[in-house]
C-alpha cells in the first residue's frame, strides 16, 4: 500500500488525529454532470464527516460535506455547501478562485498532485504540483513537455500561511488541464443577491481514470476492491455571516491539517474503493 509513504524520512511523528477514511462504493447509475445531486445514487452514497476548521478542528459555522463514488470511468464528487448568500464573480478559467468563497479537491501520489477550485459560477483552477527533489532524470515526470518548469508557467510553493513542508518546495504546473474532467454547480437560491436567503449549492465533479496515471504509482486504473488513495476535499469561505469580507478566509476541510495550509498529502483523507 501507498498510503504512508509521502514523506518517509521527512516528518515527525504526527501529533493530530489520523486522517479521516472513507470507503468510496461503487455505482452502476449512469450519472448526469449537472450539479444537483439528485439522482438515487447520489440520495444512497455515504456523506463525510462534516468539515471543520483547517488549524484548529473546530465546527465550521456553515455545513460543508462530501460524497463520493466511482465506476469503470469515473471518479465521481459531490459537493454539499450550505451558504444563506451565494457569491461568486471570477468567469475566467484559472483565475484566483482561492480568493472567492470556493470547494476544493486534491488527490495526491508519492510525488505529486492535483488540485483544482471551483466557485459558484462553476469556473476552475487547476495545477498540477512535483515534488523539486524528484524532478530528475530517471523519474517517469522528467523530460514530459507539461512539466517542464522552463517552457510552462509554473509557481513555486514551499508552504502556505506560514508553514514550510518538510519536503520542501514543489513546481506547479499551471498549464496543466485533467484530460476528460466534467464540473457542474447548482445554486440553490439566487446568485450575487444579496436580498433573499440561498439554501446554498451543489458541486458535481467527474474525473476519467486516466487522468490519474501519473499519479497512480502501480495502482489499478479504475481501482481494485481494498486500493486507497489520498484525497483532500476543502472549502474556504470569504465572506462572514453578516456578509462582510474577512482578512483571512475561513478554511474548513474533511481532515483537520493543523495548519493553514491545504498542501498536505499526508494529512489528506483516506479514500478505500469497494464494489
Amino acid at each position: 500500500m501507498l498510503t504512508y509513504l509521502f514523506l518517509v524520512g521527512c516528518v515527525a511523528e504526527d501529533p493530530l488525529q489520523p486522517p479521516q477514511r472513507y470507503v468510496c462504493h461503487r455505482t452502476e447509475e449512469a450519472l448526469t454532470i449537472d450539479g444537483r445531486l439528485d439522482e438515487s445514487a447520489w440520495l444512497r452514497a455515504r456523506q463525510s464527516s462534516p468539515f471543520a476548521d483547517i488549524v484548529t478542528g473546530e465546527p465550521a459555522w456553515l455545513s460543508t460535506s462530501v460524497s463520493l463514488l466511482w465506476d469503470d470511468q469515473f471518479l465521481y464528487l459531490g459537493y454539499r455547501v450550505e451558504e444563506p448568500d451565494v457569491r461568486a464573480g471570477l468567469t475566467v478559467r484559472d483565475s484566483k478562485i482561492w480568493e472567492e468563497n470556493d470547494v476544493e479537491f486534491f488527490i495526491a501520489g508519492q510525488d505529486g498532485y492535483y488540485e483544482l477550485e471551483i466557485n459558484a459560477l462553476n469556473t476552475i483552477y487547476e495545477v498540477f504540483w512535483i515534488w523539486k527533489d524528484i524532478l530528475k532524470p530517471g523519474h517517469q515526470y522528467y523530460g514530459r513537455p507539461e512539466f517542464d518548469p522552463e517552457t510552462n508557467r509554473v509557481m513555486t510553493l514551499a508552504g502556505v500561511g506560514g508553514h514550510v513542508h518538510p519536503r520542501g518546495e514543489r513546481w506547479g504546473f499551471l498549464d496543466w488541464d485533467y484530460p476528460g474532467l466534467q464540473h457542474a454547480v447548482d445554486v440553490q437560491g439566487t446568485l450575487n443577491d444579496s436580498s433573499d436567503s440561498d439554501l446554498g449549492w451543489t458541486v458535481e465533479l467527474a474525473l476519467p481514470w486516466e487522468g490519474l496515471k501519473l499519479l497512480a504509482d502501480g495502482r489499478s486504473l479504475p481501482p481494485e476492491p481494498g486500493d486507497e488513495w489520498r484525497i483532500d476535499c476543502s472549502r474556504f469561505q470569504s465572506f462572514s455571516l453578516q456578509g462582510e469580507p474577512l482578512k483571512r478566509s475561513a478554511g474548513w476541510t474533511w481532515t483537520r491539517h493543523g495548519h493553514y495550509d491545504s498542501h498536505l498529502p499526508e494529512r489528506f483523507s483516506i479514500v478505500e474503493f469497494s464494489r
